[in-house]
Order: structure tokens, then sequence, then C-alpha cells
């Protein structure tokens, strides 16, 4: 072998060897993900923890973990847990709620190596020279026109209730567009709105929809994680239920007719990419329908289970 081929051979050994070593030491991509509930609360915290494991199963646990804090409902508390986090050196940082944007502003500027997201909101902070946050927003109104427009179909009594937590983001989103369905059908519909001024009151949230459905309302819908209490109504006193957030189709088979998921994976997927070319922050992200971040779950259960229970019950009679 003359020298020349030997430097050769030299050189792609040792080429081969760096990359068998840069793939046995390389480190898995690290989320935390910071919430204001619960990851099974069948609402706003669910959506984004089945979205991670998404991800996990997509890229694998040897290149994707993830850590969580849940009930970060107190903001000082959640701010704590977001700074632990980046000190831990963790890629990405989720801050799973707008209540939380004033903490990334002060924390994120400490951390320039590690990125934050945070939704639902179109505010990055590039404004402050803040350039590692990442925000998301669905466009909640769409799925809720979709969910209107179903509704005005089934009900008979052409009454609406419509229970949410406060009216912002994603909530007030949602009920405008799921108004505007129904009245794109039915123009005389009367649609009552109760804002509880709570995401996690359950009993406040059943009490609102009792209210509703003795206005005469036979179709309810609602927001984020106290809904479940306002399901269990629509469930026990036969009102069709419209969800949003994630499929809550298990809550009532019969009485829930479909569900919007939103699939954050949609905005993980390229924020994830974008991290690992070093794009540490400073893009919005969207979903919608045309983009498969809001999805809408139909329960064909609920559909016909009211008529094969009519007839069931004599209500029908057909000879």
């Amino acid at each position: 072998m003359t020298m020349k081929k030997f430097i050769v051979f030299i050189a792609i050994t040792s080429i081969f060897v760096l990359s068998l070593v840069l793939c046995v030491n390389a480190e898995p991509f690290k989320v935390a993900f910071i919430m204001p509930s619960t990851v099974n609360d069948f609402a706003w915290s669910q959506s984004m923890y089945d979205a991670l494991m998404t991800i996990q199963e997509e890229m694998g646990e040897d290149e994707f973990q993830f850590d969580y804090s849940e009930s970060m409902f107190i903001v000082a508390d959640a701010a704590a847990a977001i700074r632990d986090y980046a000190s831990e050196g963790y890629n990405l940082i989720i801050a799973h709620g707008s209540q939380y944007g004033s903490s990334l502003v002060e924390i994120a500027p400490d951390f320039p190596n590690t990125s934050f997201a945070w939704g639902s909101t179109a505010n990055v902070f590039t404004d402050q020279g803040i350039t590692n946050i990442f925000a998301y927003e669905p466009l909640a109104e769409q799925g809720g026109f979709v969910n209107g427009v179903l509704a005005a179909k089934l009900s008979q009594s052409g009454v609406f209730g419509v229970i949410g937590p406060i009216e912002t983001g994603d909530a007030k989103h949602y009920t405008e567009g799921f108004k505007a369905g129904i009245e794109s059908i039915n123009p005389d519909a009367k649609i009552n709105v109760t804002w509880i001024g709570s995401y996690s009151d359950v009993a406040l949230a059943s009490e609102a929809a009792q209210t509703h459905m003795d206005a005469g309302a036979d179709v309810l819908t609602g927001t984020s994680q106290m809904v479940v209490g306002a399901i269990g109504v629509a469930e026990q006193r036969g009102a069709y239920w419209f969800g949003y957030d994630v499929d809550q189709s298990s809550l009532a088979p019969q009485h829930v007719v479909s569900s919007v998921d939103v699939i954050w994976a949609v905005a993980l997927r390229p924020m994830i990419e974008m991290i690992k070319k070093g794009e540490m922050g400073g893009k919005i992200f969207t979903l919608n329908l045309e983009n498969g971040g809001l999805k809408i779950v139909v329960n064909d259960e609920a559909l016909v289970g009211k008529t094969i229970n009519d007839i069931i019950q004599g209500k029908i009679m057909l000879r």
C-alpha cells in the first residue's frame, strides 16, 4: 500500500469511527411540558400530551423524550417549573397556556440555547428582542363552524347552550364559529352562551348546562377541562353534545355527536426540525382544517343512537 493510499484509508476509517461515536453519544431531543390541568382531562392538556406521545412514537424513545408537570394552574408555580426545566438543558419547553406568556418573557432571555413554546397565541415577542420563543394557535372558529352546522341540523328545539370558561382565546373563537355555523342553517336559532369564569370548575359547568337545558336547549357545547360536568348533564338529560380539544365521545357515546380534535403534532414536527437546525424561535404555527391541525371526529353511534332508541321505545312508529 502506498503512503497516499494509506493516508486516505486512515482518513476514511477515522471519519467512520467518528460517525459511530457521534451516533452512540447522540442525545435525545428532550421536551418539558407544563400544563394547567392533567394529561387525562379530555380537553386542553390531554390534546398536547397526545401529540407528544405521537411524536415519540414517530421518532422513537431513544430519539425523543419528554417530561411534564401537571396542574400548574398557579402561574408562579408554573414559572418555577419552566425555569427548573430550562436549567436542566431541555431542548424545548412547552408552556401550554396563554397565562404563561409573561413568565416566558422573563425566563427565555436567560436561556438563549433553549427554545420555548406557548399557546394559544400569535405572539412570539420578537418586538422585545426575544428570539427563542415559538407560538401556536388553532383556528378554533373553523371547527366550531362545522360543529355548529351539524348541531343546527340535529336540533329539534332550535335552542342551543354554550358553556365557556373565559371569553378569550380558543374558547372565544370556537364559540363565535359555532354560532356562525348554526346561523348559516337556522338564522332564527336561539344561542345562549354562559362564561363561567373558570377553566376547571366542573360543578359550575354542570350548573350552567342544567340552566341551558331548562331554557329549552337540546344541544350543548363548550371548551376546556371543566366541560366533563356539562357532558354528564347532556347524557343525563338526553341532549346532544359537541366537543373541542380531543375526541370526547367515550364520555357519552350516545350523546357526543362530534369533536374538534386539535392535532398539535402538526405544529410540533416542524418546530422540532427548526430547533435541530439552530432556529430557536420566532415563528407562529397555525393549525386549521387545511393543514390537518384540526380534525372533525364524528361519532356515528350518537348520530344514529337516538333514532334507534326512539324506535325501541315506540316514539317512532313505522307501521
